[in-house]
């Protein structure tokens, strides 16, 4: 279900951009960084959700993370710590980008947990949209209690928990409880993407921004390493939908077809309309046959924010965020 090679090269010449520049120095991105997209129609799907105190409360995350502050091992802080650094020093170019597609690598997080997998933030209030195989890969997989560590793409380290799970169509949503450098403000504003109203047109141009894996699968033997980014942004077309799949069932391979660069840990990386900087699907796999990269489509995602979103308010008393 992972991501992964173009064997046959097909894709090469489509966008392999590991492009990136030196951050000026700059403290980690805050819940009112500048360049943090304003209020969109996002929040419409979570108003009646962020509203509540509980949501809005967002605890503290000490600028340096131990593994008495955190409860992880020396090796998940020490992967932490490594990412981080590339983060705060480097960040990912998107070519002939505008400001809306440079507010989708902001909004763009990785997990810190493991050595690849993405996601994205689609409220300014810390709600977090990627696969359902980078939470668990089935039910009985999945924790209601885990916690997950992830970093945005400025290096800002966050936590965060299962807010729902779906296996038809490969969908999850996690809502951050904790952060690092936060402002005296009760109510968030964590960099987000606004999810597109339409599909986009076909063949017109996408931009995928995803956290590859560090292991290089074609390697003739295990361990050895990719050097790939900690964020790599690829271009490429939409190609539209499978023919004769259900576009909300992404449970085998999703049904939204694309020729952007990826490599596995991909999976849950925000395909962007290059000309709105708008959410238009989620990267999940691909075709072993074609090469042709494989996501979620835009109706899925539709679909499971409203389905979602319908759960919290039966539920909205009981407290959702831990």
């Amino acid at each position: 279900m992972d991501e992964a090679l173009d064997p046959s090269g097909i894709l090469a010449s489509q966008g392999q951009q590991h492009q990136r520049a030196r951050r000026e120095p700059t403290k980690v991105t805050s819940f009112r960084n500048s360049g943090t997209s304003s209020a969109s129609n996002n929040d419409d799907w979570w108003t009646k959700a962020v509203n509540q105190p509980e949501a809005c409360r967002i605890k503290v995350l000490p600028s340096q993370l131990t593994t008495e502050n955190t409860g992880l091992s020396d090796e998940q802080l020490a992967l932490i710590h490594k990412k981080q650094k590339w983060l705060m020093q480097y960040h990912p170019i998107v070519p002939g980008s505008s400001p809306k597609t440079e507010e989708a690598v902001n909004a763009t997080l990785v997990f810190a947990q493991e050595e690849a997998g993405t996601a994205v933030c689609i409220s300014p209030a810390g709600i977090i949209l990627t696969c359902s195989h980078c939470v668990a890969e089935t039910m009985l997989e999945l924790d209601p209690d885990a916690v997950y560590w992830l970093l945005f793409a400025s290096g800002q380290v966050v936590k965060a928990r299962y807010l729902s799970w779906e296996s038809k169509p490969d969908l999850a949503l996690l809502k951050i409880i904790a952060a690092q450098e936060p402002e005296a403000s009760l109510r968030p504003n964590f960099p987000s993407i606004v999810v597109a109203d339409t599909p986009p047109k076909l063949r017109s141009w996408l931009v995928c921004i995803g956290h590859p894996g560090s292991e290089d699968l074609e390697a003739s033997m295990p361990g050895i390493q990719t050097n790939y980014d900690v964020l790599c942004v690829s271009t490429g077309r939409f190609r539209g939908h499978a023919a004769g799949q259900n576009l909300h069932d992404n449970s085998e391979i999703g049904a939204l077809m694309h020729d952007c660069w990826t490599y596995w840990g991909h999976s849950g990386a925000p395909l962007v309309n290059e000309t709105t900087g708008e959410l238009v699907g989620l990267h999940s796999s691909w075709d072993e046959e074609t090469g042709m990269r494989r996501g979620i489509p835009l109706v899925a995602i539709q679909s499971c924010l409203q389905h979602s979103f319908d759960n919290i308010k039966y539920h909205e008393e009981k407290s959702w965020v831990g």
